[in-house]
């Protein structure tokens, strides 16, 4: 007797997919909100209009949802496709302010991304690789860009190792998060002063 195939209904992945993203939004802004250990999963059911039994089924638990949350962020980032056009300029001033420009964009469009993780690390079961996986890709983006630099002229006035380090500590999350959210600037001021520090604190006068 042959075996029956399981029938994939299309609108039924659709329906499913959005009610994954349903849920994911809404757990993202209670975890940005509150914080990670205040939320729990009745929390974001009800957030998203579903039941408790819809957000497991769908999404997992509390853990995996913030799992899918990170893995959401790396892609939005965009950090690989940012780079690649990064490398083509040719001027220190020119590849700092599209740094700028990159960083700004992930860090104002994935904010309450940002703050849900941040607020997480103290109490999640395994803080320290959450960090790993939310900044990775964003800490070795920082190690290419000082990396680039180092093959213009003028060159910056620290090591490779050392330009990747401060470009993280100004063009970071939490550079970006001490300006806009702590001492209330613009998002705009924040750019100019972050990609104009950089400048003179690599170059000095020179560029």
């Amino acid at each position: 007797m042959p075996t029956k195939r399981a029938y994939a209904s299309p609108l039924r992945e659709k329906a499913a997919a959005q009610t994954r993203e349903v849920i994911l939004r809404a757990a993202t802004e209670l975890f940005g909100q509150r914080g990670y250990a205040l939320v729990t999963v009745a929390d974001i059911a009800a957030a998203a209009g579903v039941s408790p039994k819809t957000v497991f089924a769908s999404v997992g638990s509390k853990r995996e949802i913030m799992d899918r949350i990170i893995d959401a962020a790396v892609i939005a980032g965009r950090c690989d496709e940012a780079m690649e056009q990064l490398r083509q300029l040719c001027t220190p001033r020119e590849v700092l302010a599209a740094l700028a420009a990159g960083t700004r964009f992930g860090s104002e469009s994935q904010f309450t991304v940002h703050e849900a993780i941040r607020l997480a690390l103290p109490v999640h079961e395994d803080g320290t690789a959450l960090w790993e996986r939310a900044t990775g890709g964003s800490r070795a983006a920082m190690s290419d860009a000082a990396h680039h630099l180092h093959t213009l002229t003028p060159r910056p006035r620290y090591t490779a190792a050392e330009t990747g380090d401060l470009l993280w500590l100004w063009f970071g999350p939490h550079g970006w998060r001490t300006l806009v959210v702590d001492a209330g600037w613009s998002w705009d001021n924040a750019e100019t002063a972050i990609s104009e520090t950089a400048v003179a604190a690599l170059y000095g006068g020179e560029c």
